[in-house]
Order: structure tokens, then C-alpha cells, then sequence
């Protein structure tokens, strides 16, 4: 694959049509700092509220190496025979216990519980936007519970983004496992990438609540959305999709095609949004909506 294309620093774009949308991109130095172990380590260490584990990695030495084992050890503080909270990787919570500290690595135990509630009823759909914008957007939503992601090529994505090392190494699954630890969660959602917006929206079920966030065209704010009821006590919420532009908006061809695929259009009031606030913004309204607050 071609390598990923660099984004210019402080790029922000006032298009003459309808293109704009809930973004506006300015690059920065990302929270995460990439290592060479299955997880991220996080310079703010707060952030870890469980310490996830692949189900291989039971019954291993952690080594010392490990960002996990530096946080067990220099954050939590962790001695032998502590616990702390774990969790196995979409499996159950449960309780760690440090058995012993090697020089090279750390001897681990666990007792495991039971698994936690099955992610939220939301799936996001976003025009494929910079890697640094979907990998806020990995950790972010992952953290809220939606239940899968997928970034979609529309008419004004650029295609370079596919491209990324987010995407050709296991990156973008290391913010999965970021955020559901934000989350005190194991569960991570479904993620698929570079397919095109016709494909995911044809795999969709019928029966869905489709709604596409647009700055322009939208005739009512998400917040009054009628498609969307306030979810009784004990009722099962219905399954909501909720699909956002390229930050280069949504072009005619795109729009009308949401449309006609059963989409109704809404915003999130006059204010314009970086793709990822914008999603934040809309999973919460959604969700308390449908009482999963």
C-alpha cells in the first residue's frame, strides 16, 4: 500500500457551496504515545481505570517493558500481592492480583466475574476524515459504547486517509482498547474502514433509525429529532445509525443519496463542529434520548 499522506499543519477550510461540515481540522500532537506492545500508553496515566488483556497473554509474564506493568507498578503502586482491576479483552471484569516482580517481567493472576452489558444500540457512520481526527473518534466513541464504526469513502473523502499506519498496522484497534479502559469496559465495538458509503448503508438492517447530521439542509436539531422517542423503563432502545459527513461535508450526490436510503437529515444547531465534537455530541444526545445515560 501507497504510504500515508502527512497533513499540513493548521489546514482549516471555508468552502463557497455547501460543503462544510461539522469540522473544522487543525493538526496537533495526539494524547497517545504508540509503543511497541498491543496497548497505548497514555500520558495521562488517569485515564486507564481497567487494564485490559488479551486472552493469549493469560497465564504469560507481563514484561517490565510493558506500558501495563509501568502503570501497575509507578502509578497504581501496586506490591506484591495487590490487586487491581482487569479485564479480558471483550470477556469478563474481574481482579488481577501482582504475584510476584521479576527484573524482566511481572507474574500475574486472575479471578474473573461476570461480562459486562452488551454495548448501546449505535452505530456511527463517518465519511472517512484525517487520521488524527479518527483516532479521537476511535477512543471517544468507544468510551461512550456505540456498538460499531465505520469510516466510509463518500464523493469528497480523501482516499489517501485509507492509507494511513492507523490503518495498515494495529493502531486503530490499540484506541479501542484505550477508550473501553477509560470506560471501566471490556467490550470493544465493531470497525471497518475504506468501504464505501453505498456498501455499508446496503449492509445495514431495515429496521433501523437512520439519521445524517447536516449543517445545511437539516430542518430540525437532533435534540427534537422525532424519529428518536424517549425510551420507557424496561423497553429494548431501537437501533440508531448515525452517519456524518467527510470533513469536507457531504456533496450533493451524497445527500441525496442518504436520502433516499431512508435518512433523515438533522443538526446539531448553528454552530460548526470538528467532526470528532460532533459526534461526541450527537452519540450523548442520542443516548440520552434513549435512556442509556
Amino acid at each position: 500500500m501507497p504510504p500515508s499522506t502527512a497533513s499540513s499543519p493548521a489546514d482549516v477550510r471555508f468552502p463557497a457551496d455547501h460543503s462544510l461540515s461539522y469540522s473544522f481540522s487543525f493538526s496537533f500532537s495526539h494524547p497517545l504515545r504508540r509503543t511497541n506492545s498491543q496497548h497505548i500508553e497514555n500520558e495521562n496515566d488517569s485515564l486507564v481505570n481497567i487494564i485490559l488483556f488479551e486472552l493469549t497473554e493469560i497465564g504469560r509474564p507481563l514484561p517490565r517493558s510493558d506500558p501495563r506493568a509501568a502503570h501497575l507498578l509507578d502509578v497504581l503502586r501496586r506490591r506484591e500481592g495487590d490487586t487491581f482491576d482487569a479485564g479480558l479483552v471483550d470477556g469478563p471484569r474481574g481482579k488481577g492480583t501482582l504475584v510476584a516482580i521479576g527484573t524482566e517481567a511481572l507474574t500475574l493472576s486472575f479471578v474473573w466475574g461476570a461480562p459486562p452489558p452488551p454495548l448501546d444500540p449505535i452505530t456511527l457512520i463517518v465519511g472517512l476524515p484525517r487520521p488524527q481526527t479518527a483516532r479521537k473518534i476511535l477512543q471517544e466513541a468507544t468510551a461512550l459504547g456505540v456498538a460499531a464504526m465505520h469510516f466510509v469513502t463518500t464523493e469528497k473523502s480523501e482516499a489517501s486517509y485509507a492509507h494511513s499506519t492507523l490503518w495498515r498496522t494495529d493502531e486503530w484497534r490499540r484506541h479501542l482498547i484505550a477508550g473501553a479502559e477509560q470506560a471501566f469496559d471490556t467490550r470493544l465495538p465493531e470497525v471497518t474502514w475504506s468501504r464505501s458509503l453505498a456498501e455499508v448503508v446496503a449492509a445495514l438492517p431495515p429496521t433501523t433509525t437512520r439519521l445524517a447530521l447536516d449543517h445545511y439542509e437539516a430542518a430540525s436539531p437532533l435534540s427534537e429529532c422525532h424519529l428518536i422517542t424517549d425510551n420507557t423503563a424496561g423497553a429494548s432502545p431501537p437501533n440508531v445509525v448515525l452517519a456524518f459527513g467527510p470533513e469536507r461535508g457531504w456533496s450533493d450526490r451524497d445527500r441525496a443519496f442518504v436520502r433516499a436510503n431512508g435518512f433523515t437529515l438533522t443538526h446539531l444547531g448553528t454552530r460548526v463542529l470538528r467532526t470528532e465534537t460532533a459526534v461526541v455530541a450527537a452519540v450523548a444526545l442520542v443516548k440520552a434520548r434513549l435512556g442509556l445515560f
